[in-house]
């Protein structure tokens, strides 16, 4: 950042507040990712209590949701595309599970929507309308009925594919499949259509993004990504998706995940995986977390796999450690991004999809889900509205999460909160 441009935010400051307060008064945050659910279970057995004391292990609770001004959150109910398919169907029914049970044990401050009217009335009680997720193609085990039965337990967005390919969709990091949706993926984008359930294109490939863009006759969403012009990863959304994706009347929801925001972060981490391969140590992979058995302490549960995870780290990669320290992604990257974003699709076609709990490091400025108005105040110091802000805090996902509503044949979410 250019000195001019430091004395510019300097001199905004208080301006850039009271813009950041006023939009937030009207139309709270509306995140469209987050992983507390699968945090839960693996920290703490799905054990749902503690959140509102406050947990320092975990980026995300109560009180840190108020400060950051959340008032609705897409929970994502993700579980490992690894996992054979009828698997992730059962894992996936305990993280929407997890959700409900959150939600029952803190009713003053967490209300179970499925439609927009709802996040709305959420809204005017002051509660955190908590809406789900599915993450990942592979959690419908190439079922339409499967797909039914999460719309009708609430599911309002399904991400078409996670990190791997599923039978019918190519994703942004496996290789190359159908060539992006096949007929039975263009049949699964239809009944997600008719039944009011959001496509989501996030960790899909730009193949099948344009193939669900050219099927879908309802806006999509990007519900955690970033923009590809600005870092050329994987994860990104290139600028002729963002251009299509503006004719759609969908949103991509910016995300801060660092290696996405920054080209610097994703090179450290290739030096760190070919660090260990030469000091021989084992390739670092992460193990689905098992759920408690019946009648099993959720709290033995959480040790088991701390102890997994907690093996002592090899002095010599310490030292590598020591003198390559990670990168630091700045909010005005993060920022760089949104307005790139804001360029090419449009200020009606962005939001915020920060991804709390689903990666171990977040932003400098962005460490945990209290600092979305850190990010907003930068927007205001570089011009951003009352009103371009709210339509990137909620406005934009609730005209999404609407149409969706409106254009289904056969709307099958719960018609009352169900208990």
């Amino acid at each position: 950042m250019s000195s001019t441009h430091v004395h510019h935010v300097q001199a905004t400051d208080a301006h850039a507040t009271d813009v950041v307060d006023l939009a937030l008064n009207s139309t709270p945050v509306f995140d469209g990712h987050n992983d507390l659910p699968t945090a839960l279970r693996a920290r703490s057995g799905y054990s749902v209590e503690g959140l509102e004391q406050g947990r320092p292990d975990l980026h995300t609770d109560l009180a840190r949701l108020r400060a950051g001004r959340v008032g609705a959150q897409f929970w994502s109910v993700y579980v490992s595309s690894k996992l054979p398919e009828p698997e992730a169907v059962v894992s996936t029914l305990e993280q929407i599970d997890a959700v409900y049970r959150l939600v029952a044990r803190y009713p003053e401050d967490l209300r179970i929507a499925y439609t927009a009217a709802e996040v709305e009335r959420a809204f005017a009680e002051n509660r955190i309308a908590s809406l789900l997720g599915v993450e990942g193609g592979h959690s419908l085990a190439g079922s339409t009925g499967v797909l039914r039965s999460f719309a009708r337990l609430g599911v309002r967005y399904v991400t078409l594919t996670h990190n791997d390919n599923t039978a019918w969709a190519d994703s942004a990091t496996d290789a190359p499949g159908v060539g992006g949706l096949d007929d039975t993926g263009r049949a699964i984008v239809a009944e997600l259509n008719r039944t009011g359930v959001l496509v989501d294109l996030s960790h899909v490939a730009e193949s099948t993004q344009r193939a669900a863009l050219a099927a879908s006759s309802a806006p999509v969403l990007f519900s955690h990504s970033s923009s590809r012009a600005v870092n050329d990863h994987p994860r990104n959304v290139g600028d002729p998706v963002l251009e299509l994706l503006r004719g759609n009347g969908g949103v991509i929801q910016l995300t801060f995940v660092p290696a996405f925001v920054s080209g610097a972060v994703g090179e450290w981490s290739q030096a760190l995986q070919a660090e260990r391969e030469r000091l021989g140590l084992p390739a670092v992979s992460w193990t689905w977390p098992r759920a408690p058995r019946p009648g099993e302490d959720p709290e033995q549960v959480a040790k088991e796999y701390a102890a997994a995870f907690s093996a002592p780290t090899d002095d010599r990669l310490l030292r590598w450690l020591e003198s390559h320290p990670r990168p630091e992604v700045t909010v005005a990257q993060v920022a760089d991004h949104v307005e790139h974003a804001r360029e090419v699709a449009g200020v009606e076609h962005v939001g915020l999809g920060g991804d709390y709990d689903g990666v171990d490091h977040q932003p400098t400025g962005l460490a945990d889900v209290s600092r979305y108005p850190v990010l907003l105040r930068e927007l205001a110091a570089r011009g951003w509205s009352q009103s371009d802000l709210e339509a990137l805090t909620g406005r934009n996902v609730l005209r999404v999460l609407r149409a969706a509503e409106e254009q289904a044949a056969e709307p099958l979410w719960p018609t009352a909160p169900l208990r």
